[in-house]
């Protein structure tokens, strides 16, 4: 170190110092406020009705009375806020204290001269908020630090655009509120910072990347032109974090009129949401909504119907030999998730305006109150121009109505005074005090009048619940009416025929494929109306590519009014729908399409190990961070297999390695590894329902690893992956690994996809 870096790091340190000082004043006075408004908080619940005027005798003193509660509430409501964002703010400051920033820009304003600028994960002022110690890595000027090099610079403001130079660009890796280095870098974010950040072990959640921010990463997370922002994103090019940081901006941006409950994130599956769950709480927000597609679906149509989830139907593809059965299921799945099932349901919606829209009777104790021939009656002497959820809403006024006049018919019948035989001495007391208000009181006459009325209530609640939800249409029976329709041209008749007769088979049973989850959903949608999304204003789809164009074309029609950010990988698309690219459908100069081809999560070894798997995988970029070549370990048997797979674990585990995953392709096969291993080594089975990552040993099947990453990967009988479907899954469990990656083969059998893999990318061991 020469003297000058010498000088300059002991200034920066002494800078730190100084900053962390402030923080340390700032939190002392944070600890009075909280201490005095957590007083005021107990004081206030404590006394609330003492401080409240109740007088209800007269109109006027009942308006007073509410008029004092709602105030006592607000001021009780506004106390509680403050603390809550008191305590938020020391949470933050305690985290800028450890690391106050991690970069720093020299800018020179045209006009303005020079101003250093320190950036971090929030703002941080003097104690007169007039200058900013730190700034906030969101605000406008700090998007100079992550897309130019030393020279002239500009960035956006609200008043517009301002220019300068920028004269100095600087990284830190400050820990416990010591420098460790420093560096000055050019237009990247430099290596050296990468490196010490990446060459770190995985973790069981998701960190903040917002120190190593990329040029290409910071295009995805300051984009707010475009309504759809699709991101093609190679494995480990850190296209989610990117996305998790661009909600904690569009939060800083908007924070006056956007809250995390107006953004909703679709994410691969539970356990996904929870490895993320603390990208945004470490920035000081809140986590958004977060959601699967399978349990959105299931949300939308109710628990008559089991559904199948994508897993489901992944792991039959994957072990179903019946290659006939194998072959009609894939044309079913291939029709049902395409853009063109989904005109056939529209062609089909538009022909029920006129006729042909199915009802159930509405039945109490066996007893037809309402036919499903009155209820289609009915519908259809509305006006045909009067949409079908409005119809449906003029039923539903329609039929309570003719249901209450059999409720009074029904108090008469014989089946009351059986039940007012059994009536519990509440029940005869709340009808006693209910006559007794009515003029003209006659005790028994009323008594009974009043009692009738309540049993005939109580069991009428849930019909009038079961209208309200819409109960009375046949949604089953009108989607079987689809299958009735002219054979498609994208199939021939004997496929529409088999694809139909599966289906029925299905309903009839009352369960849905995967592949029929969203048409049903969307008919569904279309008959009764959808359910209101306007509040949320941004969407954002993890792995897109495995989204069908049905599913995405649903999304887009649930939520008009959003905008939406598509991302990932054509390269791990898994499922059995056709897929070409991630597409958004929507107007050309609506869609704006980032790439990503640099690599960061894996070793250089193994991104040139994996790229052959890939399309266009020549053009991925691997980071020049090295280790060594991914094994291929050939074995005589699983026994052998899983006695050197031990030995691998106990040697990673030696070099530090925190979290290793054994993938498998099946969750049946995930199952047999994992109980020939909890007797030998501590490890954990992840699958389907698993909702939270832990450190440590992991049995998972490829489909479940996505979007996660473990130091180790060891692939349990990577020679049984073959054929088209599987090629992406192979990939994507290769592709999970940071910096170690073994391949167990029997007999020395490669799997067809290592064709494409040039021999000198990995290393073949024979271990029988």
């Amino acid at each position: 170190m020469s003297n000058k870096e010498a000088k300059e790091k002991v200034q920066e340190q002494k800078r730190i110092d100084f900053v962390r000082k402030e923080i340390d004043d700032k939190l002392n006075v944070m600890e009075k406020d909280i201490h005095n408004i957590g007083g005021d908080v107990g004081q206030l619940r404590s006394t609330f009705w003492e401080d409240v005027t109740v007088n209800l005798d007269e109109p006027d003193d009942v308006i007073e009375t509410f008029t004092s509660i709602k105030q006592q509430a607000e001021l009780l409501g506004e106390r509680e806020r403050t603390y809550g964002q008191i305590h938020q703010q020391q949470k933050v400051l305690q985290k800028l204290k450890d690391t106050p920033y991690f970069g720093r820009i020299d800018f020179d304003e045209e006009g303005e001269g020079t101003e250093e600028i320190y950036i971090g994960i929030a703002s941080f002022m003097d104690k007169k908020n007039e200058t900013f110690y730190i700034y906030d890595w969101r605000a406008p000027i700090s998007s100079v630090y992550y897309d130019y090099s030393p020279g002239p610079a500009s960035y956006e403001t609200p008043g517009g655009k301002i220019e300068g130079d920028l004269l100095l660009k600087r990284q830190f890796i400050i820990r416990d509120g010591k420098l460790i280095s420093l560096f000055d870098t050019g237009v990247t974010i430099g290596d050296e910072l990468l490196l010490e950040v990446l060459g770190n072990n995985a973790n069981s959640m998701m960190k903040s990347i917002v120190a190593t921010i990329q040029k290409e990463q910071n295009q995805i997370i300051r984009n707010e032109k475009s309504r759809y922002l699709l991101v093609q994103g190679v494995a480990g090019s850190g296209k989610t974090s990117a996305a998790l940081q661009r909600v904690a901006y569009l939060l800083y941006k908007h924070r006056d009129t956007l809250k995390s409950d107006n953004i909703m994130l679709f994410s691969p599956n539970p356990l996904f949401n929870s490895y993320v769950s603390t990208v945004l709480p470490e920035l000081g927000e809140e986590n958004m909504r977060q959601s699967t597609i399978y349990e959105y679906l299931q949300s939308r149509i109710g628990k008559s119907f089991q559904v199948e989830d994508s897993f489901s139907q992944l792991e039959y593809l994957l072990t179903e030999t019946d290659s006939l059965k194998k072959e009609n299921r894939l044309k079913s799945i291939q029709f049902k998730s395409s853009e063109g099932f989904k005109k056939l349901i529209d062609e089909y919606l538009d022909n029920l305006h006129k006729d042909g829209v199915v009802f159930k009777d509405i039945v109490f104790q066996n007893k037809v109150f309402i036919s499903s021939e009155e209820l289609m009656r009915k519908f259809y002497e509305m006006e045909s121009h009067i949409s079908i959820p409005n119809r449906m809403q003029l039923l539903i006024e329609w039929a309570q109505k003719e249901m209450k006049k059999h409720a009074r018919t029904e108090r008469k019948q014989g089946w009351v005074d059986n039940e007012m035989e059994l009536l519990d001495k509440e029940e005869y007391l709340e009808a006693f005090h209910a006559a007794h208000k009515e003029e003209d009181f006659d005790y028994f006459d009323q008594e009974e009048k009043f009692l009738r009325k309540i049993i005939v209530n109580k069991h009428f609640k849930s019909i009038y619940a079961a209208i309200k939800k819409m109960r009375f249409i046949d949604v089953s029976a009108m989607y079987k009416g689809i299958f009735d329709l002219s054979c498609p041209a994208q199939l021939t008749t004997d496929e529409w025929r088999r694809i139909g007769e599966q289906t029925i088979l299905n309903l009839q049973n009352r369960t849905l494929s995967y592949e029929d989850a969203t048409p049903f959903a969307y008919l569904k949608d279309k008959l009764e109306g959808k359910k209101s999304t306007s509040g949320i204003r941004q969407v954002f789809i993890d792995e897109a590519q495995d989204y069908s164009d049905f599913q995405i074309n649903y999304l887009k029609e649930l939520f008009p009014y959003s905008k939406m950010t598509l991302l990932g990988d054509i390269n791990q698309a898994i499922y059995a729908h056709q897929h070409n690219e991630i597409v958004a459908n929507g107007k050309k100069e609506d869609v704006e399409s980032i790439v990503l081809m640099k690599s960061y999560r894996s070793t250089k070894e193994i991104v040139e190990f994996t790229r052959g798997l890939a399309v266009n995988g020549d053009k991925i970029e691997p980071f020049n961070r090295h280790g060594e070549k991914p094994h291929v370990v050939s074995v005589g048997d699983s026994a052998k297999q899983i006695d050197d797979l031990l030995k691998r674990i106990e040697d990673w585990k030696g070099n530090g390695y925190k979290t290793i995953a054994v993938i498998c392709k099946t969750i049946k096969e995930s199952s047999k590894v994992y109980e020939m291993l909890k007797e030998k080594v501590e490890a954990r089975f992840i699958q389907k329902g698993t909702t939270s990552y832990e450190k440590g040993i992991s049995v998972i099947p490829a489909y479940l690893a996505k979007g996660i990453e473990f130091d180790g990967v060891i692939l349990y009988n990577a020679s049984s992956y073959k054929g088209d479907l599987e090629k992406e899954l192979f990939y994507t469990a290769c592709t999970r690994a940071m910096h170690g990656l073994a391949m167990y083969i029997e007999d020395g059998i490669l799997n067809p996809y290592f064709e494409w893999i040039k021999e000198d990318t990995y290393e073949l061991i024979d271990g029988r």
